[in-house]
């Protein structure tokens, strides 16, 4: 089953999922803020939208992919809010990382206007977003899903249904994001470590990648700095949000977190020494006294 669907934000992760969403067969509108990325995108195949009230009015299932929870609210309840022009019975996908209570949030002021809410926040990075093979953790009501699930599975290869109502999703983002966050930070902790101590990268990538200390993220993010290749795919700042987040939630419960305490207060330093739109790999420069890998001539 196909119908009219609209993706918001061809970022990183968006074009990707746009991409699949083409590649389904889906009848796809998109808006972005920047122009260039939206005629890109169309003149492959696709429709452009000028507003996202225009977007809202034409597509059955909007899928939001920006930043964060303030952008998400712009979105909807902005000037040029999705929430003003939506239809009864269509639904919004919300997959950004945000507090649980917001997403809830979300999901209750639009059922107020019969709009129906997917918590599906996503994981897996920009390569599988564009196959199709990412994961989304979701949560929503029965009638949300039934009429989502075409969308949702054209993205992703897995998607869990946590939960009949927003929040379960989100909270299973933010534990997912303290364990990648937590991950990065040990993974530049040890590749700095070796540089300080004259262990050639190259090999302790090597053997590392082959060996019970390995981790996702240390063979993912390392290579970026082996490559010294800085290019945001993740952003630092992105960490120093949604490790804000992970300790948000476990503030509330008066729940310690001291691991993710240390990596947001790694990403933190980065952040404010100047690498806060880095690829968060880039958590490896606070560390005083080690000459990292440099670009390749070409």
């Amino acid at each position: 089953m196909t119908f009219a669907t609209g993706l918001i934000g061809l970022g990183a992760m968006g074009s990707g999922m746009a991409q699949s969403l083409r590649r389904a067969g889906h009848d796809l509108h998109v808006f972005d803020v920047r122009p260039d990325a939206v005629n890109a995108f169309v003149r492959e195949g696709g429709h452009a939208c000028a507003t996202l009230a225009e977007l809202g009015a034409r597509c059955d299932v909007v899928v939001s992919v920006v930043v964060n929870a303030a952008q998400t609210e712009s979105v909807l309840f902005g000037a040029d809010g999705l929430a003003a022009t939506m239809k009864p019975g269509s639904v919004f996908v919300m997959c950004s990382t945000v507090d649980p209570h917001v997403s809830i949030a979300f999901e209750s002021r639009l059922a107020q206007q019969g709009i129906l809410y997917v918590d599906a926040p996503i994981s897996g990075g920009a390569a599988k977003a564009a196959s199709g093979e990412m994961t989304m953790m979701t949560a929503a009501r029965p009638e949300a899903y039934a009429k989502a699930d075409a969308v949702l599975d054209a993205m992703a290869a897995k998607v869990y249904r946590l939960g009949d109502k927003a929040g379960a999703g989100s909270k299973v983002k933010v534990i997912n994001q303290l364990l990648a966050g937590v991950h990065i930070a040990a993974a530049a902790e040890a590749m700095a470590l070796g540089l300080r101590e004259g262990v050639d990268p190259a090999a302790l990538y090597e053997v590392i990648t082959h060996s019970a200390g390995n981790s996702w993220m240390f063979e993912n993010r390392m290579a970026h700095v082996l490559a010294a290749d800085y290019t945001p795919l993740s952003a630092v700042d992105i960490f120093v949000k949604d490790l804000g987040l992970v300790l948000d939630m476990a503030r509330a419960s008066k729940f310690p977190l001291p691991l993710s305490s240390t990596a947001h207060q790694m990403f933190m330093q980065a952040s404010t020494a100047g690498f806060a739109k880095e690829d968060d790999s880039a958590v490896i420069k606070i560390f005083p006294g080690i000459e990292l890998p440099k670009k390749a001539a070409p």
